[in-house]
C-alpha cells in the first residue's frame, strides 16, 4: 500500500460540492480517531455502488456533510479501537456497511461504529470481500424481509445481471424458489450461473410476453418504464408482492387482487451480515467482482456510472496508483 508521507495524515478521496465525477479529489486528511463505541478500519476495499454516483451528484436525498468521503460498503482490519467496544478486537478483519451519511471508506482509514460490523470471510481476498455488504443485504432484505419468499414459490428478478441481481437469484435458488431472471446477452451467462432457473433476454423479447405464468413475487432492480412496470403487476399472482429498488420511482400493486407493493430502503443488520458472510465461506454464495481499481481512478468510474456503461462489481483500493 502506498501510504501517506506523514504519519498524521492519510490519502482519501472527497468532493467538497456536489457536482459531476470531476468534483472528486484525492486529498491528504488527518487520520480519524475513534469514539465511544467505534472502531477504526485501515481499508483493504471499498465496493462502489451508483448510489455513490447519486450522493456525489445531488440528486439523491442523502444528507452527507461536505467535504464527504463517499463509499459505503468497505472490508479492512481494525487497527484502533474507541472506548467501550469489546467485541472486536485490532487485527480483526471485518466488513460492513457503512452509516451512508458518514465519511466513507475511499480512503486509507474509516470509522465505523462496532455495531455494524461482521467478521470478514476468509474463503475471498479481503479487499473483495467489499463487494458484499449493501448490495447482499439489499437483495435479503427486499426477498424475505418484504416478500417474504417460500420454498416452492416462484419470483420474478428483473435486472438480475447486476450486483444485487446476483446476490438475489442466489440467494432465492438457495431457499427453494423458482427463479425467472432478466438479464441482457452481456450478463445471462453469469445469472444462469447463479442459479435461475429461466433467464430472459429483455433485449430480445418483452418480459411480459416472455413471462406467461404467475408468480408469487415480482423484484425489480432495474430502472424500467413505468407502464411497463405496471403491465408486469399483471403476472403477480392474487395476494402477491411486488418489491422495487428503484427509489426514484414508485412500485405500482394492485389492491383489487390483494397485491401489495414496497420500495425497499437497504438497512444495516449485523445478524443478516453475518449470516450472508458464514454463507460465502460455506461455498453458498458466490461474490463476482469485475474490477479493483486505486483511489485515482474513483472520479472515472463514477463517470463510467453516470452514463451506465459501468459493467459489474467495482471494488477501490486504497491506494494511488
Amino acid at each position: 500500500m502506498q501510504m501517506s508521507e506523514s504519519e498524521n495524515t492519510m490519502k482519501a478521496v472527497r468532493f467538497h460540492q456536489h457536482g459531476a465525477p470531476s468534483v472528486l479529489q484525492i486529498e491528504d486528511v488527518e487520520i480519524p480517531t475513534p469514539g465511544p463505541g467505534e472502531v477504526r478500519i485501515r481499508v483493504a476495499g471499498a465496493g462502489f455502488n451508483p448510489a455513490d454516483n447519486g450522493i456525489r451528484a445531488g440528486f439523491l436525498p442523502i444528507p452527507v456533510t461536505l467535504p464527504h468521503t463517499p463509499g459505503f460498503d468497505v472490508s479492512g482490519t481494525i487497527d484502533a479501537l474507541g472506548d467501550d467496544v469489546s467485541s472486536f478486537a485490532v487485527g480483526d478483519a471485518v466488513i460492513a456497511f457503512l452509516p451512508m451519511t458518514a465519511p466513507g471508506a475511499t480512503a486509507e482509514y474509516v470509522i465505523a461504529p462496532a455495531s455494524v460490523l461482521v467478521a470478514a470471510p476468509t474463503s475471498i481476498p479481503l479487499a473483495d470481500a467489499a463487494a458484499i455488504p449493501s448490495a447482499a443485504l439489499t437483495a435479503t432484505q427486499a426477498l424475505f424481509d418484504e416478500a417474504g419468499l417460500q420454498k416452492g414459490q416462484r419470483v420474478l428478478v428483473v435486472g438480475a445481471g447486476g450486483t444485487v441481481g446476483g446476490f438475489a437469484v442466489q440467494l432465492a435458488k438457495r431457499a427453494g424458489a423458482y427463479v425467472i431472471a432478466t438479464a441482457s446477452p452481456r450478463s445471462s451467462e453469469s445469472v444462469r450461473a447463479a442459479g435461475a432457473d429461466e433467464v430472459v433476454d429483455h433485449t430480445a423479447s418483452t418480459v411480459l410476453e416472455a413471462v406467461s405464468e404467475p408468480v408469487d413475487a415480482l423484484l425489480n432492480l432495474a430502472p424500467i418504464a413505468p407502464d411497463e412496470f405496471t403491465a408486469l403487476v399483471g403476472r403477480v399472482r392474487d395476494g402477491g408482492v411486488v418489491v422495487s429498488t428503484t427509489a426514484w420511482m414508485p412500485a405500482p400493486s394492485d389492491e383489487s387482487r390483494g397485491v401489495r407493493s414496497v420500495v425497499v430502503y437497504v438497512q444495516s443488520d449485523a445478524e443478516q451480515l453475518a449470516r450472508i458472510s458464514s454463507l460465502v465461506d460455506s461455498g453458498e454464495l458466490r461474490v463476482e467482482v469485475a474490477r479493483r481499481v486505486p483511489l485515482t481512478e474513483l472520479a472515472a468510474i463514477h463517470e463510467q456510472s453516470a452514463e451506465g456503461t459501468l459493467r459489474g462489481k467495482v471494488i477501490v483500493l486504497p491506494t494511488v496508483g
